[in-house]
């Protein structure tokens, strides 16, 4: 497996990686543009623009940008997430050249007919209710909120109803203007691909058009913590608790990720035997380490019962310092092999790897081979670890959020008394 990059002289880039054997694959432009490259005013907009890329241009309608893939057997999606919005397909080896010219046309000429707008605008204020009934979903945005409120990184993806209802076709028009210059984007393919093809194809649609110049930086995060409560009839209460982490350019991320996954990354997990497996304090509960461009989350989430939610959140705090002071080489070994397990497994799909070749090129620049990340990965000690996790309890900043029968939760700084305590 060969990967190629180039990049137009308008700053576009263009990353391949063909995978032998296989005849189908992934291709997708990444942006480098997201939730927190938003104005408070602008809130949700980049949710909707995706949203918005599928309703029309001036070749296609929506329905032909449905039936050009879907015709040949393939699928076409997008996602926005807090520092980018991507647009993908998969498709049979000979129809590469049709996927590219269908995402090239949903990004360069999009029409934003008002009628079109009007429907999309009911499905996403659907999409955001949808979010509120679902606590184990929208939880997480609280999370977000608290732990970095009045900041883009903070704010939702999908965006507060108000601003929804009132986006029109110049706020799409001027957002695609401030942020989808050909220096900010990444066209991404892997399987069955041809590199030379692709290269000419890029220059033949995208080559043209001018670059923007270097973008207007992200507002920079501050990690503040805080706690939400949210009291609603539930049959379960929901418990998240976050710390701050390094970001995906620190090289402390390997071991906050190893750490997150020898505390709650599966069965074997600390977190999973002791609160689930001995005490049978709930169904589900993990621990994930996320990472963004300056700060980053190792988070916590259960469900439990109103009666057995105070154990509950003790319990975690107690496991959270019992580690720091005793997380054993045979721990740390199994979460090592989890990560490089579920990486490489990861990889074995071209949908998987053409994500991961956008966001190396969007974060260092360049992709660094699998086996140096698992070099770092291996470097990763016990110590390491263990070094992490008190830096966790003794000078991370922490955010919770509860939603459900919650009145008899332990408060956030009570929390933080006995993870110092």
């Amino acid at each position: 497996m060969t990967v190629q990059l180039h990049t137009l002289s308008n700053g576009f880039r263009i990353v391949t990686e063909q995978m032998p054997g296989l005849k189908s694959a992934s291709i997708g432009i990444w942006v480098n543009a997201g939730g927190r490259h938003e104005r408070p005013d602008q809130n949700g907009i980049a949710h909707f623009l995706e949203h918005m890329a599928f309703k029309g241009t001036a070749r296609r309608s929506a329905l032909q940008i449905a039936e050009a893939i879907e015709d040949v057997g393939g699928y076409i999606n997008a996602y926005t997430s807090r520092e980018m919005t991507a647009y993908y397909a998969r498709v049979l080896e000979n129809d590469v050249p049709l996927a590219l010219d269908v995402i090239a046309d949903i990004l360069l000429n999009p029409t934003f007919d008002p009628s079109e707008i009007e429907v999309e605008r009911g499905v996403i204020l659907q999409e955001i209710g949808q979010a509120l009934d679902t606590p184990d979903d929208i939880i997480f945005d609280w999370l977000q909120e608290e732990a970095f409120p009045d900041q883009a990184i903070g704010r939702t993806i999908l965006g507060p109803t108000e601003r929804i209802s009132n986006f029109s076709r110049a706020d799409l028009s001027d957002f695609v203007g401030e942020h989808y210059g050909p220096d900010q984007m990444i066209l991404s393919a892997a399987g069955a691909v041809n590199p030379d093809e692709l290269l000419a194809l890029a220059e033949k649609l995208f080559g043209h058009l001018p670059a923007r110049g270097k973008p207007k930086a992200a507002q920079p995060a501050s990690f503040s913590g805080g706690e939400k409560r949210v009291v609603k009839g539930l049959e379960q209460a929901h418990f998240a608790l976050a710390f701050e982490g390094p970001n995906y350019r620190d090289p402390g991320i390997y071991a906050a990720q190893i750490h997150a996954i020898a505390m709650g990354g599966g069965m074997s997990s600390r977190l999973f035997q002791e609160l689930r497996e001995n005490r049978g304090l709930c169904y589900t509960i993990f621990a994930q380490a996320g990472a963004y461009a300056d700060t980053g989350m190792l988070t916590v989430y259960a469900g439990t019962s109103s009666e057995q939610l105070g154990e509950l959140a003790t319990l975690t705090i107690d496991e959270l310092k019992r580690a720091a002071e005793d997380m054993s080489a045979e721990e740390v070994a199994r979460a090592r092999a989890q990560m490089k397990a579920g990486m490489l497994m990861g990889l074995e799909s071209p949908s998987n790897r053409a994500e991961r070749l956008a966001r190396m090129v969007a974060i260092w620049g360049e992709v660094p081979g699998i086996e140096d990340t698992i070099e770092r990965i291996d470097a990763v000690t016990t110590g390491d670890v263990r070094s992490f996790g008190e830096g966790l309890i003794t000078t991370a900043g922490s955010a919770m959020a509860l939603y459900g029968p919650i009145e008899d939760a332990p408060a956030l700084e009570a929390l933080r008394r006995r993870l110092a305590a």
